[in-house]
């Protein structure tokens, strides 16, 4: 039977096991880059500043994440490869993708920064003299995208669920912009390259795109403009965090295939799956999203019952990308 791996049951982030399997590695050296090199080079990232969560600045090049060279060759490359292709040829082509490997690609790529994350947080709390410590809420979310990526070099079904919600959408972008945006937390995550735009969910069910259907069946099959699309972006990051709820999931083994199957979300709570949107909160989520623009917080919620949107005017109707005018 395959044999899952937790790295979280006994806190193992050495450099020593791999990330996926746990299995002790030849050497320090066996590593892989979080940002994969293809879009790295793509985007000229390698050198960029990268934010961590203590405030330390590394650069992309600099995360990395211990793996075995045969789960490497096996498993992570031919996904690479895969997803770069689509990135390559845009739009089309990444919407025609497998969503599941999108899933299990941006999930490599959140779970490298929660990695090394971690590491950072365990070498300071030493430093100090104190354990490393995390909240059970965070631990369960994070085991739980940690087992759905064992999806990618273990027999592990989905059985008739999806844990993510992922929107994707043609955006105007600017040529060689690479808009990347992640909450580790909420494991929200979002990437505007080339033309198109694409938001992820990873341990939702699917809830916050039935939260936003509405929004979502307005706005289908039409190109956006990047701020259109970072208010799309601001919609789904503040819902997630408004998510009140920690997906549970039981792991079936039959023969040789591990079934993973979802409880129900609304479970033994009877409140509502998310919890009560105040559009001044949304405001700031939006001003950070679109400081590009230099929209002010008192700007955006300048009326309190509807925040400024370049999606819809006053009567709710989609604004054609073409017909937006930005102050310069």
């Amino acid at each position: 039977m395959p044999q899952v791996y937790n790295p979280f049951s006994t806190f193992n982030f050495s450099n020593r096991n791999c990330f996926l399997t746990g299995q002790p590695l030849t050497s320090e050296e066996e590593k892989i880059q979080v940002f994969p090199q293809w879009l790295m080079s793509s985007f000229y990232l390698q050198d960029k500043p990268f934010k961590m969560l203590d405030e330390h600045v590394s650069t992309y090049k600099d995360l990395k994440l211990p793996c075995s060279a045969a789960i490497n060759n096996d498993y992570l490359e031919p996904l690479e490869q895969e997803v770069a292709a689509a990135f390559d040829k845009g739009y089309e082509r990444i919407k025609a993708l497998d969503d599941l490997k999108l899933f299990q690609w941006a999930g490599k790529l959140l779970y490298g920064i929660i990695f090394n994350e971690i590491q950072a947080g365990i070498r300071q709390q030493h430093a100090q003299g104190e354990e490393f410590s995390m909240s059970q809420a965070i631990i369960h979310k994070f085991t739980h995208l940690h087992l759905m990526l064992q999806s990618i070099n273990l027999p592990l079904v989905f059985d008739e669920f999806k844990p993510f919600s992922l929107e994707i959408f043609k955006v105007n972008n600017a040529e060689d912009v690479f808009g990347y945006r992640d909450e580790i937390n909420t494991l929200t995550f979002s990437l505007r390259v080339n033309d198109f735009g694409l938001i992820m969910c990873l341990q939702d069910n699917g809830a916050n795109g039935r939260y936003h259907k509405e929004v979502l069946e307005k706005i289908a099959g039409q190109t956006l403009h990047p701020i259109q699309f970072e208010e799309v972006n601001g919609r789904f990051f503040y819902s997630n965090y408004l998510f009140n709820r920690l997906p549970e999931y039981n792991l079936l083994p039959v023969n040789d295939t591990l079934y993973l199957e979802a409880m129900p979300l609304r479970g033994i709570s009877s409140k509502p799956l998310f919890d009560h949107w105040v559009n001044k909160t949304y405001g700031q989520v939006l001003e950070n999203f679109w400081k590009n623009w230099g929209f002010l917080l008192l700007e955006i919620i300048k009326n309190p019952e509807q925040p400024m949107s370049y999606l819809f005017d006053a009567e709710g109707n989609f604004v054609p990308a073409d017909k937006i005018s930005l102050p310069v």
